[in-house]
């Protein structure tokens, strides 16, 4: 079954559907509330994520600067989303994600 690319206002998703209006059809039973995007067939089997898209562009590793900024927070999660936000220039929301991401991974 093909794949398609889904791209929402909020959301990136990959579908195995038959075709593009199944597609749609999968992302506005998932997120009725937001907009379809683009909607984009993927070659079989091949599931691309680009780092840059996710804004993921800086040399440093989120996820070792979140562990360094919690093992310095001594597990405090409000403090570690502080410094990684002074650290790294994130804001809070993406601060946030990061440092409770890690703190689920056991940091």
């Amino acid at each position: 079954m093909p794949l398609f690319e889904v791209e929402t206002t909020s959301h990136i998703m990959i579908a195995c559907v038959e075709d593009e209006s199944e597609a749609r059809g999968f992302a506005h039973a998932n997120y009725p509330l937001e907009e379809v995007i683009r909607v984009s067939h993927r070659p079989r089997d091949a599931w691309v994520i680009s780092k840059n898209l996710l804004g993921l562009t800086q040399a440093v590793d989120p996820c070792a600067k979140a562990r360094d900024c919690l093992a310095k927070a001594q597990g405090d999660k409000l403090h570690a989303v502080r410094l990684y936000m002074q650290q790294t220039g994130t804001d809070l929301e993406g601060a946030r994600k990061v440092i409770e991401s890690n703190m689920a991974m056991g940091w």
